[in-house]
């Protein structure tokens, strides 16, 4: 604390619970309360700070959601600014202040009603005082709290006495059957300010005296600058210099595209390290032939034993692919470094780990690093990474200006943090009935948090684990990981590993179903007589998609579930395949429960919007290295779904009272086997590497 609470009552004209806000230039510093969320202004303004990212998903509508649902108020009334850093801002659930695995509402649903419920609290014991009444007697609601005999204040003119009060360690919640904003379909909040244009991402920003760069990186990823001549580049129109920095040679000019010339006239020698012998072969090769120590998952029963005496048992391999995150933004963020401190501004999802990496790569200390968070156009997971962030710090840093970085489209996707290459081994037994006995997955990838976070190698990643155990009434299981290290550099991408092992896994239940000859429904249905959550999403995404009945003449169907995130979710697909094995997904539909749901709204955007990336990665996304090299360059040859290829979504939502579950995710992952498995409704080919592309079908 670099100030006490008498100092903040002071300067702030108003009610602050935990969050010392900076409204006077002499206030500075974090109170260490309760809670850290909701200011209230004299003039009745209310203020959200929120500690998670806005980058499409809709946080800034459903937080602000659950502390109206609590205070009182409209949700319109609720302004929303981002939260500095501070250890009060940590997502419980990852560790971090950070925004990710679809954690949002999860790890804020008690946390921010708590927090307003502590705000209203406060604010009745206040108008209690002042009018010498029983805090019983009064109500808290549409911004005001009223007492008998026509007694009335609003929250602003109340702020300042409830202040002075002690926070609440225990409050009491609204019930849900009395809830009038949560759960209810809620517009958006942002979307005035991006439809208007006054919504600032990273790539907006502008600061006094600011320059641009643009940066050489190495086309090996992890390679060094051996010497360069930027002589050429120095001479151009508009350039101010052309710096070095860890990463690659910048030019920094008094616009972008100047910059972005200038450092094609670079002259650049590289030192290419040990990345130059990657390529796609090799590390196939290196992922199967993997002697790494097998690190067990779960195990029920004996499936080995089952599997050798088994009369009937299948056996296939599953390969999933490289891919990048492809945001629409591409990654910039603006610095400037001046007198020992820098204030860095852009689209971030880490706000934690940005600072101390900022911090780490000028020699100065954390504090003396402002992160502003601005929106973000996009992350999947590719803005947990703070590389681009620590390359403005260095570059303005070494202009002494403040600079702009902005990558080119090509940078991006040459540079990524890419999902990494998997291999599943899978097998399984049925009995003469054909139930299945057996079922075994071993999975083979690199493991994001060793290389992110530091995990000890050889302990189970969790990230790798999610949605391999499935939920099918299987007496002998056996789920194990085992982590390469393919050399290159791997990034969390949305859905994690929900993504490889659900393609695996409701890949192989399907040819399991053919294998005892009966329907893919049906069969998974019989297996979840223990599990009712699954079972309601199942019938209601067949029921839906009139499985079984007739379908257009060339037309298929394929289905697959899984739970990630909390969220119990089915979904059927349907497709058709043309004479050159071009895949057509006509109709998707989606079975979800994920509890209680804060804005439905939001729910069916966020379940479209996953499908949608889902499909990207399905039909024809892939990356691909030669000579440590990324040889997709743009969407030319990254493709990602565009409008004539999004198909028609039917989305059913589950009422329920259960905790709630996450949604930016989970659809991302199922769309791949539910195709996948059509696919085979319509070719009779079971196709086991993503992408289902021409080529794959046809070698399949």
């Amino acid at each position: 604390m670099t100030t006490n609470r008498r100092q903040f009552l002071k300067t702030s004209a108003g009610l602050t619970l935990g969050v010392f806000l900076p409204l006077q230039a002499d206030a500075a510093g974090t109170l260490h309360t309760p809670n850290a969320w909701v200011h209230i202004a004299d003039d009745n303004t209310i203020t959200l700070l929120s500690a998670r990212s806005e980058m499409g998903q809709g946080v800034y509508t459903a937080m602000p959601m659950l502390i109206a649902e609590e205070l009182g108020v409209d949700i319109r009334k609720i302004k929303v600014e981002i939260a500095p850093v501070a250890p009060v801002y940590t997502n419980a659930l990852l560790g971090g202040q950070l925004t990710g695995g679809s954690t949002s509402v999860r790890e804020g649903w008690d946390k921010l009603r708590i927090a307003g419920a502590q705000a209203r609290t406060m604010l009745v014991s206040a108008a209690a005082a002042r009018w010498k009444l029983d805090a019983a007697q009064l109500r808290a609601a549409d911004g005001k709290v009223t007492g008998p005999g026509g007694r009335s204040a609003t929250y602003g003119e109340l702020a300042a006495d409830a202040a002075k009060l002690p926070v609440p360690e225990k409050v009491t919640l609204k019930e849900p059957k009395d809830f009038k904003i949560i759960g209810k379909r809620t517009k958006r909040l942002d979307t005035a300010h991006k439809v208007n244009g006054t919504a600032e991402y990273g790539i907006d920003v502008k600061l006094p005296g600011m320059v641009y760069a643009s940066l050489e990186q190495c086309p090996v990823i992890g390679g060094k600058v051996a010497s360069f001549d930027g002589a050429k580049a120095k001479a151009m129109p508009g350039v101010i210099d052309v710096v070095q920095i860890r990463d690659g040679v910048a030019v920094v000019a008094d616009s972008y595209w100047r910059a972005k010339k200038a450092r094609e006239a670079l002259a650049v020698q590289w030192d290419e390290g040990a990345g130059a012998r990657i390529d796609n072969a090799a590390m196939r090769d290196g992922i199967r032939k993997a002697a790494d120590a097998t690190i067990p998952i779960k195990k029920t029963g004996d499936a080995a034993g089952v599997l050798k005496s088994a009369s009937k048992k299948l056996q296939a391999e599953y390969w999933s692919p490289l891919l990048a995150h492809a945001t629409m933004e591409p990654q910039n963020f603006t610095a400037d470094y001046r007198n020992g401190k820098c204030t860095v501004i852009g689209p971030a999802q880490f706000q934690q780990g940005t600072q101390g990496n900022v911090a780490a790569a000028l020699g100065i200390k954390p504090e003396d690093v402002t992160v502003k968070t601005t929106f973000l156009g996009g992350g999947f997971g590719r803005r947990l990474e703070y590389d681009f962030a620590v390359q403005a710090a260095e570059i303005s840093k070494a202009v002494g200006k403040p600079v702009k970085l902005l990558w080119t489209r090509e940078d991006d996707t040459t540079h990524d943090f890419y999902r990494p290459m998997a291999l599943h081994r899978m097998a399984g037994a049925l009995d003469a009935s054909g139930k299945p006995v057996a079922l075994t997955l071993q999975l083979t990838s690199q493991s994001v948090t060793q290389r992110a976070f530091g995990l000890p190698k050889g302990t189970l990643d969790p990230f790798m684990a999610e949605a391999s155990v499935v939920p099918y009434a299987i007496p002998n299981m056996t789920q194990e990981l085992i982590e390469h290290d393919s050399g290159l550099r791997v990034g969390y991408w949305r859905s994690v590993s929900h993504a490889l092992n659900a393609f695996a896994n409701e890949s192989f239940i399907d040819e399991m179903a053919a294998a005892a000859g009966k329907d893919p429904y049906q069969f998974r249905l019989s297996l979840l007589g223990e599990q009712p959550r699954f079972a309601k999403v199942l019938k209601l995404a067949a029921e839906k998609s009139g499985w079984g009945k007739p379908l257009p003449k060339g037309h298929h169907r394929g289905i697959a579930l899984m739970e990630g995130y909390d969220t119990y979710m089915a979904q059927v697909a349907e497709i058709s395949v043309d004479k050159d094995n071009a895949i057509k997904v006509h109709h998707v539909w989606v079975a979800a429960d994920l509890g209680q749901m804060v804005n439905p709204d939001t729910v069916e955007a966020q379940i479209q919007s996953s499908i949608a990336f889902g499909l990207s990665s399905t039909l024809g996304a892939e990356i691909t290295l030669d000579k440590g090299r990324v040889q997709q360059t743009n969407f030319h040859d990254y493709p990602v779904l565009r409008m004539n290829e999004m198909p028609k979504i039917d989305i059913t939502l589950v009422p329920s009272g259960e905790k709630p579950g996450g949604i930016g995710e989970p659809a991302t992952a199922l769309i791949g086997p539910a195709v996948a498995n059509a696919l085979f409704a319509a070719t009779g080919k079971r196709v086991r590497q993503l992408p289902l592309s021409a080529d794959h079908i046809k070698s399949a």
